[in-house]
């Protein structure tokens, strides 16, 4: 295990040296906030560098209370019981010194003492560094046990931390806040897995590779449904100009000394050599670029882990012919993946390798990539343990709020705040209609669509119904009441918002009460009128059997007279008559006005035999 940190160490300067024509690197400290809620005189937010174990709350945060333990200060020896497993409603924040031991083995007796999470120290003033892993593969007992979050904290701000405690007045509370360790820019997470086909190098590798098969089916129910891009990288290294011949970088090295790995046994005279892992690297490259083009990429999962379990180099089955097999079955084209690859014994650039050394080189913000496995989210290294629910959760928290995928909504990862007192939000019970919705990095209160009606307001205390629909949604939260089988509502279709009590009703919309129209002599007032109130309008009725016309206010006779309806039928003989010789006069007049504008026109432009100027008509049937 160390010695393939060393060959990958070796690596970072020799890739560092040939892209910026210096020997440098550049390891960029992921970090998350601490925020000191109590006591007054040191509230502030400072940050602290994420460890690369354990389990990071990577989009949410942890408030607890700060405890510093009276002996074993360093936390390298295992405490006796749980002495800060919290007792009140705040978990503990553990802080220990750095020195003695792992930052790991710290962690490790915090977590079996009771703590919450871990907050290291720094004895010296220097910038913020990440807590790695231990390179003894006895820790790793221990190290993949270890679920809580470690954070390092620079000197000064861990003496502030010890002197508030050591007056003993108040508790310290802090709040560790991941929300902004992750980008989470828009409704798809790009993430990278950094890998080597090597199963011989110890751990490390035993940890990638549990990975890819515990990880494979939400790698692949993310990618086929669009809301994540994964992209393998595997790490190379080239040899030296002045060692191309030696026998090392003839074992270990393809296309003449540009790609290399180390040799998985590290035995040059046996077993298997480094450029055979090489080129098993440039093939599984070439698996995930074959697939994507056929709108697969989700295969390579499959492929890794198919030839894992049937092509290992314990079975001595570490073979192209293994793999063809293998890319035969999930139905991958071989020639094109063998046209990908090229010629290793070429001394020649091979485009995929060549790539994948520029992108292993750190640019921006994102640092060079120097250990493996390494995982990128959003342009962001992940710390923490390389586990499927943990690894999960940090894609979670790479999705814009409100746009993640069903599997990050799950009970086992996140908790579902809206299921506590609706969340705070507004909440419509007898419609079973809330305006909480549940994300990833908590609750959100935003009015809500249901069935294509938005509701608008602020999602805290109010959420109405708008638009066209909204009366279907009870009744757009109007007045609205029924009796003897007549329902009168204060929601009107034909307006898009607001309440308004119906014809004969009064009131805000909200709240309507009839209108007792008899009482307030506003309808069925004639002298020969009977009026009665009733429920959302009234009944007028005339005397001696007459009949009420409501739009005049009157009473007329029922039964008119023979000599009554000759009358009434040549009145509208007249009207209709008077109405068609207006018509015919118009439509005359008109013609000759256009006639007589036309020839005004026209005399402008021609000479014209009128006859003594007198105008004659363009139409003969225009003449009387």
């Amino acid at each position: 295990m160390a010695s393939l940190r060393r060959w990958l160490a070796l690596f970072a300067v020799l890739a560092a040296a040939a892209s910026t024509g210096s020997v440098s690197g550049r390891f960029v400290v992921e970090k998350n906030g601490v925020r000191v809620i109590r006591p007054e005189h040191i509230k502030g937010r400072h940050d602290a560098a994420i460890a690369n174990f354990g389990v990071p709350h990577y989009g949410g945060t942890l408030l607890g209370v700060v405890m510093y333990p009276d002996k074993n200060t360093t936390a390298c020896d295992a405490f006796d019981g749980t002495p800060f497993k919290f007792r009140s409603k705040r978990p503990v924040i553990l802080l220990v010194d750095r020195g003695d031991c792992y930052f790991a083995l710290k962690a490790w007796n915090a977590q079996q003492a009771g703590a919450a999470a871990v907050l290291v120290a720094d004895n010296t003033d220097e910038p913020l560094l990440t807590m790695d892993n231990p390179e003894e593969s006895q820790a790793s007992d221990y190290v993949d046990k270890i679920t809580i979050p470690s954070a390092f904290i620079n000197r000064e701000f861990g003496e502030t931390l010890k002197k508030a405690l050591a007056k003993g007045t108040d508790q310290v509370v802090v709040k560790l806040d991941w929300r902004e360790s992750m980008p989470h820019p828009d409704e798809r997470v790009e993430y990278e897995f950094w890998t080597n086909s090597n199963d011989e190098c110890g751990p490390r590798c035993d940890e990638q590779m549990s990975f890819v098969k515990n990880f494979r089916g939400h790698a692949q129910l993310l990618e086929k449904g669009g809301f994540t891009q994964f992209t393998p990288h595997y790490i190379t290294w080239y040899c030296p100009e002045a060692f191309l011949l030696s026998k090392q970088c003839k074992a270990q090295c393809i296309n003449r000394g540009r790609y290399c790995a180390p040799d998985p046994e590290q035995d040059f005279d046996a077993g298997y050599d480094g450029k055979d892992v090489v080129i098993e690297n440039l093939r599984q490259l070439c698996v995930h670029r074959v697939a994507n083009e056929t709108g697969r990429p989700w295969v390579w999962w499959d492929f890794v882990t198919d030839y894992h379990v049937r092509c290992s180099m314990k079975d001595k089955k570490y073979s192209r012919d293994c793999a063809q097999d293998i890319i035969k079955s999930l139905g991958l084209p071989l020639d094109k993946i063998t046209k990908c690859m090229g010629d290793p014994e070429a001394d020649v650039e091979n485009d995929v390798l060549r790539m994948e050394q520029e992108l292993q080189i750190g640019h921006d913000s994102r640092g060079d990539v120097t250990i493996l496995p390494t995982l990128v989210i959003n342009n962001v290294q992940y710390r923490g343990k390389l586990e499927g629910s943990a690894v999960l959760k940090a894609i979670c928290a790479g999705f814009k709020e409100s746009t993640e995928p069903p599997v990050c909504l799950n009970g086992d990862i996140e908790t579902n705040e809206c299921l506590r007192s609706n969340g705070g939000c507004w909440q419509d019970s007898k419609s079973n209609i809330t305006a909480c919705k549940d994300t990833f990095r908590g609750r959100l209160c935003v009015c809500p669509v249901v069935n294509n009606v938005q509701y608008q307001g602020d999602g805290y205390t109010s959420c109405e119904a708008v638009g066209p629909g909204r009366c279907a949604m009870d009744n757009g939260g109007c007045w609205s009441e029924t009796r003897d089988g007549q329902t009168f509502s204060g929601c009107l279709d034909s307006v898009l918002t607001g309440c308004r009590c119906p014809t004969g009703f009064h009131g805000d919309g909200y709240q309507c009460e009839d209108i007792d129209e008899c009482k307030e002599k506003l309808a069925c007032s004639c002298p020969e009128c009977s009026c009665k109130n009733t429920w959302g309008g009234f009944d007028c009725k005339c005397k001696d059997n007459q009949l009420y016309i409501k739009g005049e206010d009157t009473c007329i006779a029922k039964n008119m007279s023979r000599f009554g309806w000759i009358l009434t039928l040549l009145v509208l003989s007249c009207v209709a008559g008077a109405g068609i010789a207006g018509y015919l006069f118009y439509k005359y007049r008109l013609r000759s006005y256009m006639d007589s504008e036309i020839m005004a026109i026209m005399s402008q432009y021609m000479p014209l035999d009128n006859h003594n100027n007198e105008i004659q008509p363009l139409r003969q049937d225009s003449t009387a």
